[in-house]
């Protein structure tokens, strides 16, 4: 491993940074980061709204998860991508009328936007 200073930008880096680590070096990370929580003043993030981007009569799966990740732009696309997924994956293979997967894709997208705004 290089000695390089890194600049971690995002929630997506320290994902990786940990991941590298072992299992010591995890507990160490984790608890220096507690004490950085428990010492520090919180910031406040503000969450914006989302677009309104309005939903196509003739939509396509793929559109929809293209305009909800528009729509809401603040959720990280890993915390709808796996349940995202399985919806489109249920449509290709197995039939599904698009119509629902996409309902349930927003209902999916909106609940994602409501835990980050509970926060």
């Amino acid at each position: 491993m290089d000695n390089k200073p890194r600049s971690s930008k995002s929630a997506q880096d320290l994902v990786a940074l940990y991941e590298s680590l072992d299992e010591q070096a995890r507990q160490s990370l984790c608890d220096f980061a507690e004490y950085l929580a428990a010492t520090t003043v919180p910031v406040d993030k503000e969450i914006p709204p989302p677009a309104e981007i309005p939903r196509p009569d003739d939509e396509t799966v793929v559109g929809a998860i293209k305009r909800l990740k528009a729509t809401y732009h603040m959720v990280e696309s890993m915390t709808v991508f796996s349940k995202a997924s399985s919806l489109m994956t249920q449509h290709m293979m197995n039939g599904r009328d698009a119509v629902e997967v996409i309902d349930e894709m927003e209902v999916l997208f909106e609940q994602a936007y409501l835990e980050l705004t509970d926060d």
